[in-house]
């Protein structure tokens, strides 16, 4: 007897049949003015590091000497700027995460924003901004949450959660001190 080869099953040939359409490399751009579009559009959606839109363009055209090109006219017209950028972005984290300086540093380093545009940021938004009542205020919203006693584990638990945030250690762990002395002084003073 002969073996016969089945065909494939329905679903696998479906599955297959998607994947090629979905997972395919994207339709790649030849132009300038369609590349700058892209571009335009990318931005429409959020802001983007120079890093970030280069390789986003990178994504859809092959041709270096394009790319340059898109990248210079975003940049003249005012479209993309990593300083700009920089300081929109520590001032949304800060603001609204409620996150300290080493920890948006690290995320604009990831973004392939330089250092200078990082520092410069930093410091604008360090003289607003009291890193100390920041610390403060994850502290209580977290004391908030325990259950039971403050122990040395939940201690712990909350001193590696505002590092993760990218506040200092040093003025992570005095202010962790302040909040358990408050504790047991407020505990001395009402014994029941």
């Amino acid at each position: 007897m002969s073996s016969v080869i089945s065909p494939l099953p329905l679903a696998t040939r479906h599955f297959l049949l998607y994947s090629s359409l979905v997972f395919s490399k994207r339709r790649q751009i030849d132009s300038e003015s369609a590349l700058h579009d892209a571009a335009v559009k990318i931005l429409m959606r959020r802001a983007h590091s120079v890093h970030e839109m280069t390789q986003a363009l990178e994504r859809r055209c092959e041709n270096q000497s394009l790319i340059k090109k898109v990248m210079m006219r975003l940049k003249s017209a005012g479209l993309i700027d990593d300083a700009r950028y920089a300081s929109l972005f520590v001032q949304h984290r800060t603001e609204s995460r409620k996150q300290g300086k080493f920890r948006i540093a690290r995320d604009l380093r990831a973004r392939g924003v330089p250092d200078r545009h990082i520092e410069a940021a930093l410091e604008e938004t360090a003289q607003q901004i009291d890193e100390v009542a920041l610390v403060r205020q994850h502290i209580e919203r977290k004391l908030r949450s325990f259950r039971g006693d403050v122990v040395d584990k939940k201690l712990a638990s909350l001193y590696r959660s505002l590092l993760r945030a990218g506040f200092p250690a040093d003025v992570v762990r005095r202010e962790l001190k302040s909040i358990t002395r408050e504790d047991v002084s407020e505990l001395g003073a009402n014994p029941e």
